[in-house]
């Protein structure tokens, strides 16, 4: 969905915008951009609307048809690229409570170069890559400020944007990407600042995680003694 041309169709008119804009909220997801065009994507291939007609469904809907179908054509050729080097196809359980949670943790995984911060004073984002001041695009459907988002494209006109974001917990950049983010490597700033304490709370739960997992180790290691002590 973010190789091919945009699937959201916008055209020219104000009445037409407004109606475009209204569809596009129907697959809109709270949590950012990457999502919506997964919903798009499910709802492209639901059974629904294959029983409508994909064309008919597509210009109801204000879609492109033929962006839809070339993401559709990119994830055959990957699936048969994975299938010939024998690399597993896994795919979440769409009624799992944490289905979005955890694609927007696999994002985090491949865009973790691609994070912007909200600044703690004034309007906007900071980049952690080049601390390049940013906007969010206005044609992102992001309900609420998070503090930390990855995007898709750094856009540059008049003022700077970055487009197509999605929020993100900063404990998954320590976890996920550690060598790039070794803070010794960062310059003293508010993003270094705010990422020393997300490490700190990050590594006060792995060392709690570990001290639960002794405590049960050794618990279980006396269940046995006990047992061969009994018979």
């Amino acid at each position: 969905m973010l190789s091919v041309p945009n699937v959201f169709v916008r055209p020219s008119g104000a009445g037409a915008k407004r109606i475009a804009d209204e569809k596009k909220q129907l697959f809109a997801h709270g949590d950012g951009d990457h999502l919506t065009l997964l919903n798009v994507y499910h709802a492209f291939k639901s059974d629904e609307t294959r029983e409508m007609g994909l064309h008919k469904w597509c210009k109801e809907n204000y879609l492109s048809y033929r962006s839809l179908k070339s993401a559709d054509n990119v994830r055959w050729q990957l699936s048969k690229l994975m299938e010939r080097y024998d690399i597993e196809l896994n795919s979440g359980d769409f009624d799992d409570p944490n289905y979005y949670t955890n694609i927007r943790k696999a994002l985090t995984a491949g865009f973790f170069m691609q994070v912007a911060k909200r600044k703690s004073t004034g309007k906007g984002y900071i980049t952690v890559k080049d601390s390049q001041e940013v906007l969010i695009h206005p044609s992102t459907v992001l309900g609420q400020q998070d503090e930390w988002v990855i995007y898709n494209e750094f856009v540059l006109t008049s003022k700077n944007y970055i487009r197509t974001v999605t929020a993100i917990r900063p404990e998954w950049l320590i976890e996920l990407a550690p060598v790039y983010y070794n803070l010794e490597h960062f310059h003293k700033d508010d993003v270094k600042m705010s990422l020393e304490r997300v490490k700190a709370r990050y590594d006060k739960k792995i060392e709690l995680q570990e001290m639960e997992k002794e405590k049960k180790t050794k618990k279980s290691k006396k269940d046995k003694k006990d047992k061969k002590s009994k018979k």
